[in-house]
């Protein structure tokens, strides 16, 4: 709220400015910057202030049009025909831009062009065009092209100074000393094509303009291209007006809308190839900041990239490759045979086979295998790669990325390694606490069972109470060394060494049957008879647990497993 005098001020400033060029600015202006200016200090301050901000710029250009002799019939058309524009083009461009409102793309910038320089005059147009003493549709038309014409150069420019001010103050000293070179050519060359009298004007020297406006786009892009519009703009407006430059000839309304027309086509073409030029720089960026990355995570995790060409045989690698291949000779280039010939001949077969198996539909792999090193040492790669066709279906190369994996597969069979010897020594105490049990406290039981037995038979006198109670004291010890004999085979299957696979399978699942008085059916297919003791507990043991689980689940009721 503090700032609002000067932006009032501003307001009444950039008309009274413009009105400079003209020699009677009552209806009639060639460009009018009021709602171009208004819009352009929308789009750069919070939405909260608009509805301070509209009422108090009305009232500014309404003072100005009286100062200036417009006639209160004209103000009344104008100013409703400008609160249509701006709401439609603040409401639009503010919907659809995020952030700064920038034009550095062809995409924001036909939606501005669309929304700002044809729908919000256009609108604007069909209201205030009664406001201009004639013809309807030639004041249609004028009040349209000097908006537009105002949107065309006035408002790019300033987001463009606003957004890019800060980047373009940073930049060297001869930057700055080049644009200001650009800026004073194109004042004199606009001064001499657009200030020359009637007899002495050439339409020829309009093409003049062209090096400096493409100057003004390779090099200080949207931003210099709408400055320059403005310089452009400022001189030949002041040229018409004066009767001077190559537009002076016929009608002043007919001259004036020669030039908006040259204005408006000169300035849109320009300001599309400054945005494309933004974007191929931005992509420019973008893939310069990807490849840093890149080189970074490459250099980081031990990788490089590659590009295989078939015809010539040639791989050309990143530099990243020689700490990893650290061969005697150049790394970074040799051919698909010598590589070949440096992988580990047990993977050289299966590396090879991954060339072969690649068609247009399936044209990705990933391979992993071990290379020689001069040192004889072996180091572990993993490669992923895409190959790239012909409209035949020929391989033309291969790209991709190789990254070493030595220290992770080592890890990797370390923890192996120490899996199975942990498993080992699962196994071992396993096997010791089952001989323990089988050997020691079966036998006991068993003693016991028999002790009780004779203690029965040595004393005839016994009451069959006391007898009885022997009985069940024998049955409990026969039970408890039955629950032993079961445990000590699941803690260690003696089956499975002198049996098999096979046969112990069959075996523990027809005693899971008549225990639980469950039907398992055991089916099993091209299992061979001899098979690595280590291999054969893995599988048993899935079957152990899998059994139990179905026994677990039939005594709490979830089914039969």
């Amino acid at each position: 709220m503090q700032g609002l005098p000067l932006v009032a001020t501003m307001f009444y400033l950039a008309p009274k400015l413009a009105g400079v060029l003209l020699l009677h600015p009552q209806t009639v202006w060639p460009l009018w910057p009021g709602c171009a200016l208004l819009v352009s200090v929308l789009l750069l301050v919070p939405r909260r202030i608009w509805p301070i901000l509209i009422p108090v710029a009305f009232v500014v250009f309404a003072l100005y049009d009286l100062q200036a002799g417009v006639p209160i019939r004209s103000i009344a058309w104008f100013i409703p025909a400008d609160t249509v524009q701006v709401l439609t083009a603040a409401f639009s461009l503010s919907y659809f831009f995020d952030g700064v409102r920038r034009l550095n793309s062809v995409k924001a910038l036909s939606k501005y062009l669309f929304f700002a320089v044809l729908l919000a005059p256009l609108a604007a147009a069909f209201v205030s065009a009664p406001g201009i003493d004639g013809n309807y549709w030639t004041g249609w038309r004028v009040c349209f092209l000097s908006e537009a014409l105002a949107f065309v150069t006035l408002t790019p420019a300033i987001l463009g100074w606003v957004s890019d001010g800060p980047i373009w103050v940073r930049e060297s000293r001869a930057y700055h000393l080049e644009f200001a070179a650009l800026i004073a050519g194109l004042v004199l060359l606009s001064y001499i094509t657009f200030t020359a009298s009637e007899s002495r004007s050439s339409p020829a020297l309009l093409y003049s303009l062209v090096p400096f406006l493409l100057w003004a786009t390779l090099r200080f892009r949207s931003m210099g291209v709408s400055t320059a519009m403005i310089v452009i703009a400022f001189l030949s407006i002041w040229g018409v007006v004066h009767g001077r430059g190559p537009f002076t000839k016929g009608e002043p309304l007919s001259s004036m809308l020669s030039l908006q027309l040259f204005l408006v086509f000169a300035a849109i073409p320009f300001m599309f190839l400054a945005a494309l030029v933004e974007e191929r720089k931005q992509a420019g960026d973008e893939l310069r900041e990807g490849e840093e990355r890149l080189h970074l995570a490459m250099e980081a995790g031990r990788m490089y990239a590659f590009e295989w060409d078939v015809a010539s045989d040639v791989i050309v690698r990143t530099g990243q490759c020689r700490d990893i291949l650290n061969w005697m000779d150049d790394p970074t280039r040799d051919t698909g045979r010598q590589f070949v010939a440096r992988v580990h001949p047990d993977d050289r077969e299966a590396y090879a086979a991954t060339e072969t198996g690649l068609t247009p539909e399936d044209s990705t792999y990933q391979a992993k295998y071990r290379m020689l090193c001069p040192d004889d040492s072996v180091i572990w790669l993993e490669e992923s790669g895409r190959a790239f066709f012909d409209g035949q279906g020929r391989m033309l190369r291969t790209v991709g990325m190789v990254a070493d994996v030595t220290e992770r597969k080592l890890g990797e069979e370390a923890v192996s390694s120490a899996s199975r010897r942990l498993i080992e020594a699962q196994e071992q105490e396993r096997f010791r606490i089952a001989r323990e049990l089988h050997d020691d406290l079966s036998q006991r039981l068993a003693l016991l069972s028999i002790s009780l037995e004779q203690f029965k038979l040595g004393m005839p006198d016994l009451s069959s109470e006391a007898r009885q109670q022997l009985h069940n004291i024998a049955e409990v010890a026969a039970d408890v060394s039955s629950n032993i004999h079961d445990l000590s085979h699941q803690l260690h299957p003696s089956k499975l060494d002198i049996l098999g696979l096979v046969v112990s399978l069959g075996g523990l699942c027809r005693e899971f049957s008549g225990q639980h008085n469950l039907q398992v059916q055991f089916i099993h297919n091209d299992i061979p008879r001899q098979i690595p003791k280590d291999v054969t507990l893995c599988p048993y043991r899935i079957v152990q647990e899998a059994l139990q689980k179905c026994s677990e689940a039939q005594r709490s009721g979830g089914g039969q497993g």
